[in-house]
């Protein structure tokens, strides 16, 4: 198995929509089994309504592609509610399904949405510090 991880949606889809860049490189990690991403019911139905949006131009079929790629890939984890809230209650899910999983981290483009108050000691990735942390440490 991979080095556990959890991915911000935003990371996921700039993955998906930009194959060769940093968060491409991330997602082919994710399909050669260096990387196993770890969620929960409302991660996943975050992950497929962001792919629903119409700015995206996924065909219905890609995205089932890549969601039941997902749904059968990753590792499924009850998380318990974080102990300081983040900014957006909806980022939340991200950092405590890391914590119960045990993570390396949360990859995110967003690094803002994570303050290091609310982090708990988990590691939150830029895709760019994460692809350099996962070379060193694989």
């Amino acid at each position: 198995a991979g080095m556990k991880v959890v991915l911000d949606t935003n990371a996921l889809v700039s993955g998906l929509l930009s194959p060769f860049g940093t968060c491409g490189e991330i997602v082919r990690l994710l399909v050669a089994g260096g990387i196993t991403l770890c969620v929960d019911a409302r991660i996943l139905l975050e992950y497929e309504e962001v792919l629903r949006r119409p700015k995206f131009k996924l065909s219905a079929r890609r995205r089932e592609q890549v969601l039941d790629y997902i749904r059968g890939a990753s590792e499924v984890h009850a998380a318990l509610p974080l102990r300081h809230a983040l900014p957006d209650p909806d980022d939340a899910p991200f950092l405590e399904v890391a914590l119960a999983a045990g993570a390396a981290g949360v990859i995110t483009g967003n690094l803002k949405h994570y303050p290091a108050r609310c982090r708990e000691g988990l590691r939150v990735f830029s895709p760019a510090e994460f692809v350099e942390y996962f070379r060193r440490n694989r």
